[in-house]
This record gives C-alpha cells, sequence and structure tokens, in this order.
C-alpha cells in the first residue's frame, strides 16, 4: 500500500496540517484503516477508493473515523492531482457528508463543501472555565465556534483541554477578527485526541460564513495560528463554503506487514 504524507493549507513543508493519504483499489478493513491511523499518529488519515466516477473517501483519526476533514480532503485531492489523475483539474467525491468537488486552479485546491449552521448558544460557566476567558457570543453545529475580543485573545489562549472535551462539539474553535488577515482562529479536537489541530478546513465551513456574514464579504483569508499555522482562502455561497488552499509534500513510502 502507498501512503502520501502531505502538508496541508500551506507552500512550506513543516507548516500547515499534515495528514496521511491512501488511494487504493478498495477499502480494507476498518480495523486495517484504524490501525494504520493509530501508527500514523496524524490528526487524520484519509483512504480513497475510485469508484465509478468519483472517489469515495473516508477519514480516521488515531481514536476513531470520524464523518469529515477537509485538510485531509485537499492532501487526497493533492496526491490524485499528482499522481493518478494528471489530465484533469476536476475531482468528484462522495463520502459522510455527501457529494462534493475539487478543482485544481494553479496552486490552489479549490473544494466544495456544505457549509455548517450558525445555531446561537448560551453561554455557560463550563465554556467560561474551560477557555479560561468569557466570549462574546457562541455558535453550534458538528463544532462550537466562540467568538473572542480580539487577535491576542486567540493566540494567547490556554483552554482546558479536560473540560473542552466535555463540550458538545466534535472540534471547539476560536476567532476573531485580523489584522493582517480577515479572520484569525485556533481549533481544539480533545475528543479524538488532539489537543490542538493545525489547520482545520471542516471547521472553516462554520468560521467562513460567520465572519462573511459580520465583514458583508463573499471572499475572506482566514488565518489559523497554531504552532504550524496555515492559511485558508475561503468564499460563501448560498448554503456552499469553497475552501481553498495549497499543499505540499512531505514524504512518500510503501505500508508493508500486514
Amino acid at each position: 500500500m502507498k501512503q502520501y504524507i502531505v502538508d496541508a493549507f500551506t507552500d512550506k513543508i513543516f507548516s500547515g496540517n499534515p495528514a496521511a493519504v491512501c488511494v487504493l483499489e478498495s477499502f480494507p478493513s476498518e480495523h486495517i484503516m484504524q490501525s494504520i491511523a493509530i501508527e500514523n499518529n496524524l490528526s487524520e488519515t484519509a483512504f480513497a477508493v475510485k469508484e465509478n466516477d468519483r472517489y469515495h473517501i473516508r477519514w480516521f483519526t488515531p481514536k476513531s473515523e470520524i464523518d469529515f476533514c477537509g485538510h485531509a480532503t485537499l492532501a487526497t485531492a493533492f496526491v490524485i492531482f499528482n499522481f493518478y489523475e494528471q489530465d484533469t483539474d476536476t475531482l468528484n467525491f462522495y463520502g459522510q457528508i455527501g457529494e462534493f468537488t475539487v478543482h485544481k486552479s494553479d496552486e490552489l485546491i479549490r473544494m466544495e463543501f456544505p457549509a455548517y449552521r450558525l445555531e446561537h448558544m448560551e453561554i455557560t460557566d463550563m465554556m467560561i472555565e474551560a477557555l479560561g476567558t468569557i466570549p462574546l457570543t457562541a455558535y453550534k453545529d458538528r463544532d462550537i465556534l466562540f467568538v473572542l475580543r480580539d487577535e491576542d485573545e486567540v493566540r494567547d489562549l490556554q483552554p482546558d483541554m479536560e473540560l473542552l472535551s466535555k463540550l458538545d462539539g466534535a472540534c471547539i474553535a476560536v476567532t476573531a477578527k485580523g489584522t493582517e488577515y480577515d479572520c484569525v482562529s485556533r481549533v481544539f479536537a480533545p475528543r479524538y485526541g488532539l489537543n490542538e489541530d493545525p489547520v482545520t478546513g471542516s471547521t472553516h465551513c462554520m468560521i467562513a460564513p460567520y465572519w462573511c456574514k459580520r465583514l458583508n464579504k463573499s471572499h475572506i483569508t482566514a488565518f489559523q495560528a497554531s504552532s504550524r499555522t496555515g492559511i485558508l482562502y475561503c468564499e460563501c455561497a448560498d448554503d456552499k463554503v469553497i475552501i481553498s488552499g495549497k499543499a505540499v509534500f512531505f514524504s512518500i513510502n510503501d505500508i508493508v506487514g500486514f
């Protein structure tokens, strides 16, 4: 089995968010896929199988399979465009979130995803204790989004991971208006064994609609302020979020012995 390690949402190695990608003729057992994800110990390992004219994609964290991952989708498309479908600039995918399309345009890979809802949440004492600060407002869908006062508060935040893991969200994101970029965010996923996710495409399906509406823009540039950092180019159109980013290869290796 060939495996590719790709740094997503960056044009520099050792930054962005690393994902492992395996493009296969058929899926191995769930036990094998989960074991590979555990062995990789990256935030995501993606497996893709071409079925007719589209790719079936599945995403695994070291703890479990999940319903959607943006950066591993970017990494998978980057691998397929470079090694499997060099004569096309459009790929069709489907997974637990349904069908979606990915396009290649120069150095950018452009992914069309369903937008998350922005359902307002009441801020609780537990949220405040978990974050170590009082957010301005909070929203819920698959993930929870907290809006903070400014970029420095986002960058300096030191949340309590044990308490964050008890909140009812797959990922916990904090965001504020940026100075160099339209918005700055960080994302935590202790439920999946990830204290901080370096760059999170899926949660920007929630972050981008918030800031597009707040800033009265259809396009924004988002910065994820993890230690690795990453840049996401986002567009909101009706019930879709189009997220674009760059990617670079870190390694290509063979998985043997199973």
